[in-house]
């Protein structure tokens, strides 16, 4: 069945940087589009970051644009997020999702497979 592993959270000061990676398993990695959300406590779940099937388009929310990096490896079925110049406002559970080809990147609903999220807290 579909998995998706989330990791590389933790606790970092602000200003500082992480990376998270979403090990993927059970399905055909490469011809899916991928996404990253967060979630606060409290908050809606948020669109972070999508990248196409190829890796060739990349989208961002505003508040994230030019301090986070979404990539992925196909030949690993990894994806990744690089995050950097992290925010007090970042913290919040962190997870990966695929969704169809053509689907809306920014709308959770267009995805499928959701991993289990990975705790990320920045402290000021």
């Amino acid at each position: 069945q579909v998995q998706l592993v989330e990791s590389g959270g933790g606790l970092v000061q602000a200003g500082g940087s992480l990376r998270l990676s979403c090990a993927a398993s059970g399905y055909n990695f490469s011809t899916y589009s991928m996404g990253w959300f967060r979630q606060a406590p409290g908050k809606e779940r948020e669109f972070v970051a999508g990248i196409s099937w190829t890796g060739g388009t990349t989208y961002y929310a505003d508040s994230v644009k030019g301090r986070f990096a979404i990539s992925r490896d196909n030949a690993k079925n990894t994806l990744y997020l690089q995050m950097s110049s992290l925010k007090p406002e970042d913290t919040a559970v962190y997870r990966c999702a695929t969704r169809p080809r053509g689907a809306t990147p920014m709308d959770y609903r267009q995805y499928d497979y959701w991993g289990q999220g990975t705790q990320v807290t920045v402290s000021s």
